[in-house]
């Protein structure tokens, strides 16, 4: 499948010069030097830059999405599983793919309409984290709150050492599972 092999070349491309030098550095030309293609393979692929931001916010909603699905259903525990699948799939994500937050960002600067799917994947997170089995607030607080563990890296805002990092995120999970208490 060398055409994927390919749009994802460039998307990866795209991500690194939004992640390390900023949305005005996005231009179809830098990505196709960044991934060592043609400019007219990169307009094979994507015909604008707009379509460009637009294949990269697919394709972090579909990984992203992918990766919360799969921790659902991996769970055994049913109480809480939306909400420990999102918050480990934002932890990881945030970790390894600079794809997810460079695709916000640059649809955010050139046409905020990209960002739709992935506000629609976000309603129907919230949707399944409120009838989780746990305190619809409290669910909401805990992804809320690796939001902005995870905003607070892509912004570098007091971003946190990995053991805190890894601490942090520990703390939210044990939030999902009944007390011993409760059970």
């Amino acid at each position: 499948m060398p055409r994927e092999s390919k749009r994802h070349k460039i998307l990866e491309a795209a991500a690194l010069i939004v992640h390390k030098r900023g949305i005005d550095a996005l231009t179809l030309d830098a990505v196709a030097e960044e991934a060592k293609v043609s400019k007219g393979g990169l307009l094979y692929h994507f015909r604008s830059k707009e379509a460009l931001v637009e294949g990269l916010v697919l394709h972090m909603n579909n990984l992203y999405r992918s990766n919360v699905e799969n921790a659902v259903q991996e769970d055994i525990n049913q109480n809480g599983k939306w909400t420990r699948a999102f918050v480990k799939a934002t932890y990881d994500q945030s970790l390894k793919n600079t794809e997810t937050s460079a695709g916000m960002l640059a649809a955010q600067g050139i046409n905020p309409d990209l960002l739709k799917p992935l506000q629609q994947t976000y309603a129907n997170w919230q949707e399944n984290i409120e009838a989780d089995g746990l305190d619809p607030v409290k669910a909401t607080i805990l992804r809320l709150a690796v939001d902005g563990l995870w905003f607070s890296e892509i912004f570098s805002l007091a971003p946190l050492d990995e053991k805190l990092r890894k601490q942090v995120v520990d703390a939210l999970l044990e939030q999902t599972y009944p007390k011993k208490e409760d059970k």
